[in-house]
Formats: structure tokens, C-alpha cells, sequence
């Protein structure tokens, strides 16, 4: 099997959705009921059907989590470097069409962002940037990633998706994860969100997560833009999707994230509303399938729902997200990507998982241990 495409041409959107639809209570207690399970019981579990067995897949979402990761969340900044992009996507702050101010972080305004970082303990630091590809492409990630390391245990990247040699080099200069999104599995209607730029390749898009696997990284995070299309049908995709790379990428860990479209400048409204019922629902589905996947929520997310979550699937949380280059200290008023919802502090944070009996974690120990 040469990549995930070759997986992805055997299904088709409309046969899933049909199938998600005609799913009995019955098969949703089967899949419940499994000790390993695949993804057509992950499917089963996001039928609209399962809703009905949410107090016992959140039950089970949160001894699973317990068994596999204890009781700890990893905390986690984001650090926005460019909202330069030269993609059309009509969902993003960033589009090209949008005439906002455009910003790139120097190496003096990276570290003055740092620094505020620091000031709040982060040791695990999501490096994010528009795609634009001649003023911030891998050399600019290099240059990066090396006046970074000295100062975080764990270096993670969201970018534009980039060649397997690339990404071989964002390894070797010390890269943890990286994270890389479809959007949508939709592929019908994928050039309609995203008309111009690189990204409109729906293709290319798909077989990143191989040239990241190909290339050693240690993590690949997925997950799908909920709002864009039908979450139940794009989840199963993005699942199927994680399911494959388990096995091509056996070395690697994966993680998912559950992006939900956020306001920010010149976006369209939702297609499809996503409720929280709906996204507790999709978050234990994961975990049940899947034990050893790490769930990651941001502050896309408002505060109740990430304090009740804590308990219930997550292994990783951001906090006091900036989502605007230089957002922390250089320029707060550059254009932001999307609106947070969760701006408490890092502190506040802490509190909070702390009074749900779980530990917040700062500090990567394999990075210790390995002498970084």
C-alpha cells in the first residue's frame, strides 16, 4: 500500500453518512461491549443513535483515559509566528483576500515572545504560521526551531504541509510532532473552501501525514475543521485516516484535535452546528476506539466545556492561547486567526485541573531523561 489515498478512494461520503444513519442501538451496545475495536465500531459510536449511550461513554472515556495516561493533562502555548498566507480559504482570518495587516515575527520579536512564554512556565510549545510558502517556509522553521530549543523541552509545528525531506530536517532539528489538518475529507466540495493557493490540492493535502511519517517525526496530530461539513462523516474519515497510519507508522504517536470553526475575520458561517453534547460525544467515541491516541483541546473551546472535559478523554489542553504573530508582547493587535473562547490565564488553568484531581504537566521527563 503505497498511502493513505489508495485507503480513502475504497470509501465514499455518501454511502458513510448513509451507513452512520441507519445504525441500531443494538450495534452502538455491540461495539461498547468489545475489548478491541475497529473503526467501523468508532463509527458506530458517532452515529447519531449512540447520543443515547452518552453517560456510559463517558464512563468508559474516562477509565480508558486513566488505564493508559493516568490522571495528568499536558499543557501546552501556541506560538503564532506569520499570518502571511497565500492561500484563499473561506474560513480563516489569514486568507489572502482578507486586507488586514501582515505580520512576521523577527528572531528579536520571536524571543520577546518567548520570554512571556517563559514567564508562564511553557515547556511545550506549538510553533503555528499562515502557508506562505517564499517568506515562511523551511528555512525560516529552521532558523526558528533553533533559537527555540534551548529554551523548551518540546518543539511542535502546524505549518504548510511540506515535502518528506523537509520534514526530515524539522526532525533532525529537534521537532517533535507536527500537526497537520484535511479540513474536510469532503473531497467534492474542498476546492470551494479553499479556491486559490497550494492548499487547494486536495490530494497533496492527504498524503502529508505519510511524508511525515516517512520521515521518523515522533508525532502527527489530525483532525478535521468541525463546522465545515456533516463532523459525523468527516470524523470517520479523519479515524480512518489515524487508523491507517497506526499501522503504516508504528513508531510514531498520534494525537487528535476537535477545531471548531471560531469567529475571525471574513469567515463564513458554520454548515453544520456542532453542539458540546455532540463534540463529548465525538471525544469518547475516540477514546473508546482508540486507548492509545492523545486527545488535544484548545481554547477554541469556552471554559465550562474544558472544565468538564479534563475528566472525560482529554491528555492535552493549550492555554492562554495567542493566536495572532507577537499576540503575547510584540504586537497584540496584529490580525488573530480565529477568537479564543477560554482566555483564562496559565495559572487559572492549573487550578482547575488541580480541583478535578488531576495533575497539570509542564515538563517533557523523555527530554530529561535523553539528555536534550
Amino acid at each position: 500500500m503505497k498511502n493513505f489515498k489508495d485507503v480513502f478512494e475504497r470509501y465514499h461520503w455518501d454511502e458513510i453518512k448513509s451507513r452512520l444513519e441507519k445504525v441500531t442501538l443494538t450495534e452502538v451496545e455491540r461495539s461498547l461491549q468489545k475489548n478491541r475495536r475497529t473503526v467501523d465500531d468508532f463509527l458506530n459510536l458517532i452515529a447519531p443513535v449512540a447520543a443515547g449511550k452518552l453517560e456510559v461513554m463517558a464512563g468508559m472515556a474516562q477509565r480508558l483515559t486513566q488505564k493508559r495516561f493516568g490522571k495528568t493533562i499536558q499543557l501546552y502555548a501556541p506560538l503564532y509566528l506569520s499570518n502571511e498566507c497565500q492561500n484563499i480559504c473561506t474560513y480563516c482570518g489569514f486568507s489572502l483576500d482578507n486586507s488586514i495587516k501582515r505580520k512576521t515575527l523577527s528572531d528579536t520579536e520571536l524571543m520577546i515572545e518567548v520570554s512571556v512564554l517563559k514567564s508562564m512556565d511553557v515547556n511545550h510549545v506549538l510553533l503555528v504560521s499562515g502557508e506562505a510558502h517564499k517568506t515562511v517556509g523551511i528555512s525560516y522553521f529552521l532558523n526558528a526551531i533553533k533559537l527555540l530549543k534551548p529554551h523548551f523541552a518540546n518543539i511542535s509545528i502546524e505549518v504548510q504541509p511540506l515535502s518528506e525531506e523537509e520534514y526530515r530536517q524539522l526532525h533532525e532539528a529537534g521537532v517533535h510532532a507536527v500537526l497537520v489538518y484535511q479540513e474536510t475529507y469532503h473531497q467534492e466540495v474542498y476546492k470551494e473552501y479553499h479556491p486559490k493557493g497550494r492548499k487547494s490540492n486536495f490530494d497533496f493535502r492527504l498524503e502529508t501525514p505519510d511524508r511525515i511519517g516517512k520521515a521518523g517525526i515522533h508525532k502527527m496530530g489530525l483532525g478535521v475543521l468541525l463546522g465545515l461539513e456533516d463532523w459525523r462523516v468527516d470524523s470517520f474519515f479523519n479515524a480512518l485516516h489515524i487508523g491507517y497510519l497506526q499501522k503504516q507508522y508504528w513508531k510514531s504517536k498520534f494525537s487528535v484535535s476537535f477545531p471548531r470553526l471560531r469567529p475571525a475575520e471574513g469567515i463564513i458561517e458554520p454548515n453544520f452546528i456542532m453542539s458540546d453534547k455532540d463534540l463529548l460525544q465525538l471525544i469518547c467515541a475516540y477514546r473508546i476506539w482508540n486507548e492509545d491516541l492523545e486527545i488535544s483541546i484548545s481554547t477554541r473551546e469556552n471554559e465550562t466545556f474544558r472544565n468538564h472535559i479534563v475528566s472525560l478523554g482529554a491528555t492535552a489542553m493549550s492555554a492562554a492561547s495567542k493566536t495572532n504573530p507577537g499576540g503575547y508582547a510584540v504586537d497584540k493587535e496584529s490580525l488573530e486567526q480565529f477568537e479564543t473562547s477560554d482566555e483564562r490565564s496559565m495559572e487559572e488553568i492549573k487550578t482547575v485541573i488541580r480541583k478535578a484531581g488531576y495533575d497539570p504537566v509542564m515538563k517533557d521527563w523523555d527530554a530529561v531523561y535523553s539528555g536534550v
